[in-house]
């Protein structure tokens, strides 16, 4: 038997086969969360070097290091200590609020998550790592929305890190070796992220996130992220509008994470084909971070870029009342260096959420 007619009524029938029923449930695919329960972030923290701590959001900064090996005999204990130190100031801020933490979500950029896992052990929480480069961050918040949202858990704490010496070791050469640095290039933040979101308290609201998709466009120059990456924030960013039925107006601030100048003209133009204009409302959390006179080419990149932006500038400008509606997009170049050694290419994704002040 290929399939029953099914009667409705006497205009309507059709033949109902497996395939047709299954289609016909079939939901159709989004890449863009609602929430329906109101996300609060209740407390933010950062942690940076003395290099962020003399750009232009300096008075923003409440924590800097002038030293940013911290005391510590390498790089990679420095920035365990500048994480350990940026989730305990958000853990113990919103314990008076919402009470203890229940999940720590975290990611860095060394090999194994080093850095996350270092911190968790001595935390006493469940931790999930994740990992998507420079964009962990908006990762870490959307799935920490989602256990939200779904009532797993009351209170999670979202983290990231990055810092520019263990990052240059990693990804291009380590310090020692004096590399020239190409213009296109950016320059990794040292900083670390945390905020702690509930379903309690008060604070702005995580309404929605939209999950990106892996773009690549065959960049292979490990120094050029902004160009790598301007591809997968014009994906996240034009299907945030299209699900949200927003358009560039509807926000007082769209936020990339870290595409520098060069990556977010990019962005602006390929933004332009589709029809859509970046105006005064865009901005990118590379090109605020650092200023002309620092030396550091196309700007800031790096997981803690974005992190400590918003963090320390954006959520207090919420709180006092200068923006109502923020679109923040972190960008992420999902590179090996191997694999780019070998002539492989870098494929980028972004992950974006949509804060509002409630």
């Amino acid at each position: 038997m290929q399939g029953t007619t099914i009667h409705k009524g006497t205009n309507c029938n059709f033949t109902a086969t497996p395939q047709t029923l299954k289609k016909s449930v079939q939901k159709e695919a989004k890449s863009t969360l609602f929430f329906s329960t109101p996300i609060h972030i209740v407390s933010a923290n950062a942690v940076v070097g003395n290099k962020e701590a003399q750009g232009p959001l300096k008075r923003y900064f409440r924590r800097t290091k002038e030293d940013i090996k911290m005391g510590e005999k390498n790089f990679e204990r420095a920035e365990i200590l500048m994480f350990d130190e940026a989730v305990r100031a958000s853990l113990n801020e919103a314990r008076p609020l919402v009470g203890d933490a229940q999940l720590l979500i975290s990611g860095d950029l060394l090999n194994q998550m080093t850095t996350s896992s270092y911190v968790a052990r001595n935390l006493d929480l469940p931790h999930l790592g994740v990992y998507s480069a420079c964009s962990t961050y908006t990762e870490a918040l959307s799935i920490g929305s989602v256990m939200l949202d779904g009532g797993y858990f009351d209170t999670v704490a979202c983290a990231t890190v990055s810092h520019f010496a263990t990052a240059e070791r990693q990804f291009r050469y380590p310090l020692e070796y004096g590399c020239q640095r190409p213009p296109y290039a950016q320059w990794t933040v040292t900083a670390a992220g945390c905020c702690v979101i509930s379903t309690k308290g008060n604070g702005p609201v995580i309404k929605s996130a939209t999950l990106g998709k892996v773009i690549d466009f065959g960049q292979n120059d490990l120094s050029n992220m902004g160009a790598a990456m301007a591809p997968a924030a014009l994906s996240t960013l034009t299907t945030l509008f299209k699900e949200t039925q927003t358009s560039p107006e509807d926000y007082d601030l769209i936020l990339t994470g870290d595409l520098g100048k060069l990556g977010s003209d990019i962005l602006r133009d390929l933004m332009r084909e589709e029809g859509y204009y970046l105006g005064q409302q865009y901005s990118d959390c590379g090109c605020l971070v650092y200023s002309v006179d620092q030396n550091c080419y196309q700007g800031g990149s790096g997981a803690g870029c974005s992190a400590s932006v918003i963090n320390e500038f954006v959520l207090p400008r919420m709180l006092a009342g200068d923006y109502k509606k923020v679109a923040y997009l972190a960008t992420g170049a999902l590179m090996s260096t191997q694999s780019c050694y070998q002539g492989e290419t870098i494929p980028c994704v972004s992950h974006g959420i949509v804060i509002e002040r409630e």
